[in-house]
């Protein structure tokens, strides 16, 4: 899981930086303050749970697998995908009707977190 994970993770955050970098030198012109605005808040979501993910291959790496802590990772990847992508296709394409998408990934990263939290606190580590 560590490896998988890990990179999937490191991949994330990588693409976040970007998709950053494309919004601030390739966007701004083409975009609506607000347009950008969502745009960069979906890459600021991707950057925050891409390092998530890496966490959460850390913790699992360091308190062993568990389901709950593989759910939190399978959680987190998909809900980069309907967050952020889903904020990414409405910024760009400007299809209103992805804004019902984003809060399933939203909910997704909620329960992601919580489950790693669960997954950690109950962990037979004790340090």
């Amino acid at each position: 899981m560590f490896k998988k994970y890990g990179a999937i993770g490191a991949l994330h955050a990588l693409l976040a930086v970007v998709l950053g970098a494309f919004a601030a030198h390739g966007l701004k012109e083409r975009l609506s303050a607000d347009m950008l605005a969502v745009f960069e808040t979906g890459v600021r979501y991707h950057m925050y749970h891409g390092i998530g993910l890496f966490l959460i291959a850390l913790a699992a790496d360091r308190i062993g697998e568990s389901k709950g802590i593989r759910w939190a990772g399978r959680l987190m990847h998909a809900g980069i995908f309907l967050f952020s992508g889903s904020l990414y296709v409405l910024s760009l394409i400007k299809f209103k009707w992805l804004g019902i998408i984003t809060p399933f990934g939203g909910v997704a990263f909620i329960i992601a977190w919580g489950l790693a939290a669960n997954a950690i606190w109950k962990s037979k580590r004790n340090d």
